[in-house]
């Protein structure tokens, strides 16, 4: 057992330099600023209520949580629950998780699980998997859920994680240098297109249509998965990560660097203060990332506001897909709670409901995994982002809704593949231009391979 628990110990270990948003990296995944650990809240718990007890790294999803559960106590009064909620640092949640489960005690009744880390916790045979099968409350509304989000969190026929968000990747854009440039947005509706965009802003304005990430991945990996693409086939667990499609795309971003038409990303990430500063200075016309980056805007790009907008991604040939979903945190129930059932209905009431996921969007940002609230009155209701980008954010948030597929992040090598395609492929090729993509990505999954 301790073997085990040490192994699986060494997996979670190779994502921690995922570190993120603001400063530390992993956090950005769940489209949430990252949070102090140890952050805990009481509440009075009504009479004969049950503890439910819940850990996450992100104090904005505690405080959603919470607030779930004094609408439940109103909502259901025969079923009352006393919610105990932590929020620990992104290592700590995670190991403490393993940990925990391995042992077969001092989990908690549910917890987030960010989604590049997720494979640690449904890897191996079904009985084995530790978190309880969520269909039945899942599968009941599938005709009404954006599934590929759910796919991400599965295994053996069973879903295990309800997403926050759908994280549909976009184009937001600055409209001043578009018509500073003279370029009409909507004339943009492939990658090629883009890249002639490119040229024509370059040389009316001296800015850059796009910037690049040297040392993540958030640039990259929406490009291959809109082709329909990824570091490993979904299906079958091959690696595929030096595919053609990766190798050509990886080649497409170097050639707009070295054409003049990108710039590479200053400090490296596009969660770090230097992005921030240069972005919020107008250097850059276009970023394309998830939908919950909104309120990276927001929070720290303000001389932006009123002048940005949102429009889908570029596609690669006409009637391609035009996003791709990235990022997120899995809410589980483990098979240490309480009351199983209980937990479950709990968790399908914070953030499955309608009401549930219309409150993603007006309590954190996030669009919601639910495609009919979108012409919901609560939805449509003008709120901070819409004053700073606009009315379009609703418009992406049905036209991406048909693009999101399963990505690869169940598989157990995932976490390892995400660490050396941000600090090692991207930077090798991106920044140091040590190695041509296809060097650098054949490379990289020969090594995978020989994990395999």
């Amino acid at each position: 057992m301790k073997k085990k628990i040490m192994a699986i110990l060494l997996a979670a270990a190779t994502t921690l330099s995922l570190a993120g948003c603001a400063g530390a990296v992993a956090p950005a995944a769940a489209g949430d600023a990252a949070a102090p650990a140890g952050e805990t809240a009481e509440a009075a718990a009504p009479e004969g209520a049950q503890e439910l007890t819940f850990w996450t790294f992100q104090a904005a999803h505690q405080k959603f949580m919470e607030d779930a559960a004094a609408r439940w106590n109103e909502t259901y009064p025969d079923r009352p629950i006393d919610f105990k909620a932590e929020t620990l640092g992104y290592d700590d949640i995670h190991n403490n998780l393993l940990i925990s489960l391995q042992t077969g005690t001092g989990a908690p009744d549910i917890a987030d699980i960010e989604i590049s880390m997720y494979a640690n916790f449904i890897t191996g045979d079904e009985d084995s998997i530790p978190l309880v099968p969520l269909n039945d409350i899942i599968e009941p509304d599938k005709e009404n859920l954006i599934m590929g989000r759910f796919d991400n969190y599965a295994n053996h026929g069973n879903y295990y994680g309800v997403d926050y968000h759908v994280g549909a990747t976009c184009l937001m854009y600055n409209k001043e240098i578009f018509e500073e440039a003279g370029v009409d947005i909507n004339s943009i509706e492939t990658w090629d297109d883009f890249k002639e965009a490119g040229k024509v802003i370059r040389e009316k304005t001296g800015k850059y249509i796009m910037a690049v990430e040297t040392t993540e991945h958030w640039t990259y990996y929406p490009l291959i998965t809109e082709q329909g693409s990824d570091f490993f086939d979904p299906e079958t667990g091959e690696v595929i990560l030096d595919n053609q499609v990766n190798i050509d795309t990886l080649q497409w971003l170097l050639d707009g660097i070295n054409d003049d038409i990108f710039c590479t990303m200053p400090g490296g990430f596009c969660h770090s203060e230097e992005w921030y500063a240069y972005m919020n200075e107008g250097n850059v016309a276009t970023i394309g990332v998830p939908l919950w980056y909104l309120n990276r805007f927001t929070d720290y790009m303000p001389d932006l506001a009123g002048k940005m907008s949102v429009r889908t991604l570029p596609v690669w040939e006409k009637g391609g897909a035009n996003s791709a979903g990235l990022g997120g945190t899995g809410t589980s129930v483990t098979n240490q709670a309480k009351d199983v059932q209980l937990a479950k209905d709990f968790l399908y009431f914070a953030k499955i409901s309608r009401e549930g996921a219309i409150r993603t969007w007006t309590e954190l940002g996030f669009d919601p995994i639910r495609t009919d609230i979108y012409d919901d009155p609560e939805m449509t209701a003008p709120n901070r982002f819409t004053e700073y980008f606009g009315d379009e954010i609703y418009d992406v948030m049905d036209a991406t809704s048909d693009a999101i597929a399963k990505l690869s992040t169940s598989n157990p090598l995932y976490p390892e593949a995400l660490t050396r395609v941000q600090k090692t492929v991207m930077f090798n090729v991106l920044s140091e231009q040590s190695q041509t993509p296809e060097e650098a990505l054949k490379q990289t999954a020969d090594e995978l391979r020989a994990m395999q």
